[in-house]
């Protein structure tokens, strides 16, 4: 494994010789990244493929992951406010496309145009305040619309694109770049809301201006070339996460979490272990803090639940995850303070990790904290 880079949270004190170690190593392979970029590609076919890079890149660090995607050949990405595209903007350049899924924020709009930035229109208020912008500018803007073609979350209704059909002066000034929707159960490749969206939407956008079409998301990809259309929008796989219910995942592990041993004890049968004394030693344990809690992601569903490797050792919880650390049962495990235990990793799947929680990829993911320590490298996570 080469480490390319490596950086800490701005909030970890510095001493005289340099920041401190953090108690928490998140590492993200971009090589890994770029492999995942490519196989949605093949999948996508004739497609081109956009990069998903909200929340930070799903908290692996947008301007470090947006940069890699482009060195592949991505030049679409989106992410959900323009908060984050305005972060991203100056990462990539000034040719690429970002989109701002959410759309704008009533008095935004001028922000949004100076910085070349296009929304993604999902109401009639957010296409007449872009429309009127266009007119004051004297020159047209760019923008995407979205309609709902059945998840009832966000995007223009059939009845107001009915209205934009009836009366093209709606989008005077407005150069429509994408039309599209999003799938909300592709993750089930065989559900019958799939097709159904995928026809709600050709209805839809046959109404609307000829422009790219744009309906699957990550899992969308692996639906076939029916729901791929001009562009797709993957997300979780570019990160790793599996994009659709199976026995195997096709996308690489793309981040690993890691967490530094504070302090080892050895406590007696009957100790209480942790808040609540949730577990209490039915016979002598040898124990290890690790410097990871609530406050970085880590689940407080976990507790007692799911534990670390060290090695290729596994070593059960213990008592509840706290705000700041979690205690681990390691028995003989050859740990000294200072190691490191894997918490994601080869042994310990995101996916597991995200079951054993009772949640989904996305939402350990974009919990990471920002109190570790980012290493970005390039080549296989050990």
């Amino acid at each position: 494994m080469l480490v390319i880079s490596s950086a800490s949270s701005p909030a970890l004190p510095i001493s005289a010789a340099g920041a401190v170690s953090a108690s928490a190593v998140l590492t993200v392979d971009l090589a890994a990244l770029r492999a995942n970029y490519r196989r949605l590609c093949r999948e996508a076919g004739g497609a081109r493929v956009a990069g998903v890079v909200k929340a930070d890149a799903y908290g692996l660090g947008a301007e470090r992951v947006a940069p890699a995607l482009w060195s592949e050949g991505c030049r679409t990405f989106f992410v959900a406010h323009l908060s984050e595209a305005l972060a991203l903007r100056p990462a990539l350049p000034s040719e690429a496309e970002v989109f701002v899924l959410n759309g704008l924020a009533p008095g935004d709009e001028r922000r949004c145009a100076e910085a070349g930035i296009t929304p993604v229109i999902n109401s009639a208020a957010q296409l007449a305040a872009w429309a009127a912008l266009a007119r004051t500018l004297d020159r047209p803007l760019p923008a995407a619309l979205q309609v709902d073609s059945g998840m009832a979350r966000l995007g223009l209704a059939p009845e107001e694109v009915a209205a934009i059909a009836a009366d093209p002066a709606h989008l005077a000034g407005i150069d429509v770049t994408l039309v599209m929707s999003h799938l909300a159960c592709a993750d089930e490749p065989e559900h019958p809301a799939n097709r159904a969206q995928l026809e709600a939407f050709k209805t839809l956008a046959a109404r609307l201006p000829k422009a790219r079409r744009s309906l699957a998301n990550s899992a969308g990809v692996f639906l076939g070339p029916d729901f791929h259309f001009d562009l797709c929008r993957p997300g979780i796989a570019l990160y790793g996460g599996q994009p659709f219910e199976g026995p195997e995942n096709p996308m690489r592990a793309v981040a690993r979490l890691d967490a530094r041993v504070i302090q080892i004890r050895e406590v007696p049968a009957g100790a209480g272990v942790g808040y609540g004394w949730s577990l209490v030693a039915p016979g002598a344990m040898r124990l290890a803090t690790i410097g990871i809690g609530y406050a970085d992601g880590w689940p407080r569903a976990l507790s007692n639940r799911l534990g670390a490797y060290h090695e290729g050792l596994p070593l059960g919880a213990a008592g509840r995850v706290s705000m700041d650390s979690v205690i681990l049962d390691i028995g003989s495990a050859a740990l000294n303070p200072g190691d490191l235990v894997e918490l994601i990793g080869p042994h310990q799947s995101l996916g597991e990790v995200a079951a054993t929680a009772g949640t989904i990829p996305y939402e350990i993911l974009t919990a990471l904290g920002q109190r570790f320590e980012r290493r970005y490298v390039e080549g296989a996570l050990a």
